[in-house]
C-alpha cells in the first residue's frame, strides 16, 4: 500500500472526546502499582484515532511539530548512531522513525494495537526497520531487555501512577544510560494554554486529551527520577507558537518541557531490577 492511499485511511474523523474540568490537583492520590502504566481508557481512546496519527495538520499536529525539537533535545545529548533505544509509548511512531534515521537500532512499544499497526504500516512503506512491540515497559523490563537510550514522550501525563512508571523506565536502561522525558506541566499557564487554548480555542487537539490533574510539575518529576535512582541532567522547555506554527526550545518549562536523566554507571538505577 502506497502512503498516499494510508493518508485517505488516517486521515478520516471520529467524534471528540468530552472535556474534564480543571479542580485541586495539588495532592494526587497514589495508584496501584500493576496498573502503573495502563489506563484502559487512554489506550481505547489512542487505540480509535491511531489511523489519523500520520496526518500533519489533523489532532496530532503538535507532535508533528514538536518532533523535530525533541530530536534535537536528545542528539544534543546523546549520539544515537548505534546505540540500543527504546521508545515508550511510541503511538504511531513519529519520534521512533526519526531516531532510527538518526542510526540507532530502535525498539518501540505501545499498549494500543491501533497505534502499532499503524506505526508498522508507515515504517514499513518507509522502508524502515524499527521493533515495534505491544507491550508495556513492565514486561519487557521482566524479559530481560536493557537499552542504552529510553525515550518517553508525552506519556506520563496519561498515566495512573507516573512515578511507578518513571522506576520501570529506570529498570529498561543500562548502566551510565539516559532517559528522556517530556510532559506539562501543573500551573494556571499549562491549563490555559494546553486545555482552554490547544483544546478549545484553537482546537490543535481533541478535546479531553489531557486531564489537568496527571499534569507533573518539573519538580515532581525530578523526585520520581531520584527514587528510581536516576540524575536530572538537564532540563528544556518547548513553545509552541499556534500563529507562525513552530516550536521553539528554550529554558522556561512552565507548560511543556522536556527532562534528561542518566543512571548510575556502576550500579543499576534503584528501579532497575526486574
Amino acid at each position: 500500500m502506497r502512503f498516499e492511499r494510508q493518508q485517505t485511511l488516517y486521515w478520516q474523523l471520529q467524534p471528540q472526546t468530552l472535556f474534564r474540568s480543571m479542580h485541586d490537583a495539588q495532592h494526587k492520590p497514589e495508584q496501584p502499582q500493576a496498573q502503573a502504566s495502563a489506563d484502559p481508557a487512554e489506550i481505547a481512546r489512542f487505540h480509535a484515532s491511531a489511523h489519523r496519527f500520520w496526518d500533519p495538520n489533523g489532532e496530532f499536529k503538535p507532535l508533528h511539530r514538536l518532533n523535530p525539537v525533541r530530536l534535537r533535545f536528545i542528539g544534543e545529548r546523546v549520539r544515537l548512531a548505534g546505540l540500543a533505544v527504546l521508545d515508550v509509548g511510541c503511538g504511531g511512531g513519529l519520534l521512533a522513525e526519526s531516531m532510527q534515521r538518526a542510526g540507532a537500532a530502535v525498539t518501540a512499544i505501545d499498549l494500543a494495537p491501533g497505534m502499532i499497526d499503524t506505526a508498522r504500516l508507515h515504517a514499513l512503506d518507509a522502508g524502515l526497520e524499527i521493533d515495534y512491540r505491544l507491550t508495556s515497559v513492565e514486561d519487557l523490563v521482566a524479559t530481560g531487555a536493557r537499552f542504552a537510550v529510553v525515550t518517553c514522550m508525552e506519556v506520563l501525563e496519561h498515566v495512573p501512577d507516573p512515578a511507578a512508571t518513571l522506576r520501570s523506565l529506570a529498570a529498561a536502561l543500562i548502566p551510565g544510560g539516559s532517559l528522556f522525558v517530556s510532559t506539562i506541566n501543573r500551573n494556571a499557564k499549562a491549563f490555559a494554554l494546553a486545555i482552554i487554548g490547544a483544546e478549545y480555542v484553537t482546537q490543535l487537539v481533541a478535546r479531553g486529551t489531557h486531564d489537568y490533574e496527571r499534569f507533573i510539575r518539573p519538580a515532581e518529576l525530578a523526585r520520581y527520577g531520584r527514587d528510581a535512582g536516576l540524575t536530572v541532567q538537564d532540563i528544556g522547555g518547548l513553545h509552541y507558537d499556534p500563529f507562525a506554527d513552530t516550536v521553539t526550545l528554550n529554558a522556561d518549562p512552565s507548560v511543556n518541557y522536556l527532562m534528561h536523566f542518566v543512571a548510575p554507571a556502576n550500579s543499576r538505577a534503584a528501579g532497575g531490577r526486574a
